[in-house]
């Protein structure tokens, strides 16, 4: 396989993975609202997903015992390892905005953050390729992105609460281009993706836990019941779809090509699912489409570069 089928292949995938990310906020939106409380959302998420990947653990010990081996041998370091958490704060952000946001308006928040870490992600080389350049469309992609968000959330430059809301996705997408870059290192020690996904599992979950342990001795348990939808705790096994296949596939395209990639499926999948199940804030609006639009081009502009 040559150099540029390679490469499609890699974005395609990446897709895919966005597209994922797009359903699982409104799963884990959803999960939260019925709950009544975000973080216990974001844990019973995460909690599933590392029950799943528990049962894996036996095809997995030839890559944990590389991961060990690297962290101890100085190849690989610690916080290189801790991407986990920067999930966890994700998911955590998918439980408290998304029924108020959307997903549209969410996805979008979270792509100005991810699309503005990756470009310092990758020149720093914090990801498995190495060092990448800033180049001019990529700068102006970056720039263009965080104007999307600013006409996607106009509607709701009237409500201060949902303005608010929406830095929480923009810090969290901040967040997920440096978790990107370090899980493919992890991958990369590992010689699989798999035992990557299983630690970010475990690092967040231990981090959601302590985070619900603080919200349970301040504020009580959640207001809310644990729903008998299934889907609703589809969140997790969602998350290690999109998080294997992230650290995958970053180190043949970088993390701001996986990131622009991601994108595309975010904005397309937030849409559809919007479009199909609008949740409480309703269907898309003409700007919010004209935001994603936006996010689109941007992502074109700054793949040339």
């Amino acid at each position: 396989m040559n150099t540029g089928t390679t490469r499609a292949a890699g974005v395609g995938l990446a897709v895919l993975a966005g597209a994922g990310l797009a359903l699982q906020s409104r799963v884990n939106g959803e999960l939260g609202r019925q709950l009544g409380d975000g973080i216990a959302a974001a844990t019973i998420s995460f909690g599933v997903g590392l029950i799943v990947l528990l049962f894996a653990l036996p095809f997995m010990r030839t890559g944990v015992r590389r991961v060990v081996a690297a962290v101890r041998g100085g190849g690989l370091r610690w916080w290189q390892c801790v991407g986990g958490a920067c999930g966890a704060f994700l998911v955590t952000t998918q439980g408290l905005t998304v029924p108020l946001l959307g997903v549209s308006v969410f996805i979008v928040a979270l792509v100005a953050g991810q699309s503005t870490s990756s470009l310092a992600v990758d020149r720093a080389g914090i990801g498995p390729g190495g060092a990448r350049p800033v180049t001019r469309n990529r700068l102006v992609g970056a720039g263009l992105c965080v104007v999307a968000v600013f006409v996607a959330v106009s509607t709701h430059l009237g409500d201060p609460r949902a303005i608010g809301l929406a830095v929480l996705p923009l810090l969290a997408g901040l967040g997920l281009a440096w978790q990107q870059g370090v899980n493919g290192r992890v991958a990369a020690a590992a010689g699989s993706p798999w035992p990557a996904t299983l630690i970010n599992f475990a690092v967040g979950t231990c981090a959601l836990l302590l985070a619900l342990a603080v919200e349970y001795a301040l504020r009580g348990a959640p207001p809310g019941n644990l729903p008998p939808q299934f889907w609703l705790y589809l969140g997790g096994p969602l998350g290690i779809t999109f998080i294997a296949i992230a650290a995958m596939v970053v180190h043949r395209i970088g993390v701001l090509l996986l990131g622009l990639g991601m994108i595309a499926g975010q904005i397309l999948g937030a849409l559809v699912i919007d479009a199909i199940a609008p949740g409480a804030a309703g269907r898309p609006d003409a700007l919010t489409i004209t935001g994603a639009l936006l996010t689109l081009v941007a992502v074109r502009i700054a793949a040339r570069g």
